[in-house]
């Protein structure tokens, strides 16, 4: 009894630690995304090409410029999925809503600190660029911070259904591929969730708060879509270096029960 007690609580808190590593990736990179999507970036011009200059709806083209949060976003689909095999739906949702929490106390407190009076000093100590170029720093900070009520309520809303919804795909896709095929069921699941979430974004910060039309809308939708469509494809084998990781920390026999575990609770959830 004595030997079999201590088991228990070494499995127990191998898992509570796994969680809390999970979780303190995701959430970390789920914010800094949000603080980070601010500016937009030319994926060419990265690699030194020119303008893809696609034609998309409404006879426009549209190049890759993409929101600079998305550089480290591939994270927070990985992380998902793990958290999804290894502790259910429940997990990621628990997980989810803390994150939203965070977010919006993340932009409650900068929307207070953007709005504090600048000292002076601070003004004219950064009064120019390097070039000597007249320059506004309180101006700058707040415009690197602050974000539109629409794009935060965009944001928070995308994320969080975008989440859900790649969460029940996720289990969804597992009835039919059961403990196999983990790559059908994260790229699965986040081909459709991230659908979503590239839609609900830019639908509510842009034409639902700003004034882009439906057409521009959907063309800049399709085209961080696509990139995160290629992305979900392309980190696909990191999927199964973490699982590999994992099986080892906790124990192959562990890790089958953990995964066990989470299948029967979120098919009890479904019911």
């Amino acid at each position: 009894m004595a030997n079999i007690i201590p088991s228990q609580h070494q499995r127990e808190k191998k898992r509570t630690q796994l969680f809390l590593v999970l979780s303190g990736i995701f959430i970390s990179n789920a914010l800094l995304a949000e603080l980070i999507g601010v500016k937009i970036f030319s994926a060419e011009a990265l690699f030194g090409l020119p303008g893809a200059q696609i034609p998309v709806l409404g006879g426009s083209k549209l190049d890759f410029n993409l929101t600079a949060g998305v550089i480290i976003w591939p994270v927070v689909f990985i992380t998902t999925d793990i958290i999804n095999e290894y502790f259910g739906k429940d997990g990621v949702k628990k997980v989810s809503i803390l994150t939203l929490l965070l977010i919006l106390y993340a932009f409650l407190i900068i929307s207070a600190v953007t709005g504090l009076p600048p000292a002076q000093f601070w003004l004219d100590v950064n009064s120019s660029d390097p070039q000597g170029n007249a320059f506004d720093i309180n101006y700058a900070y707040n415009s690197v911070y602050r974000q539109g009520l629409g794009i935060i309520i965009g944001s928070v809303a995308a994320f969080l259904l975008s989440q859900f919804l790649d969460a029940t795909v996720f289990h969804w896709l597992r009835r039919f591929t059961g403990s196999k095929k983990i790559w059908l069921r994260a790229t699965g699941s986040t081909v459709v969730s991230q659908l979503i979430d590239s839609l609900v974004v830019l639908l509510i910060a842009f034409y639902a708060f700003g004034n882009w039309s439906l057409e521009q809308v959907l063309s800049v939708a399709l085209i961080n879509y696509i990139y995160k469509f290629s992305i979900a494809i392309l980190l696909t084998p990191l999927l199964y270096v973490a699982h590999y990781l994992i099986d080892r920390y906790l124990g192959e026999e562990q890790a089958e029960v953990l995964i066990e575990e989470a299948v029967i609770e979120s098919e009890v959830n479904h019911k």
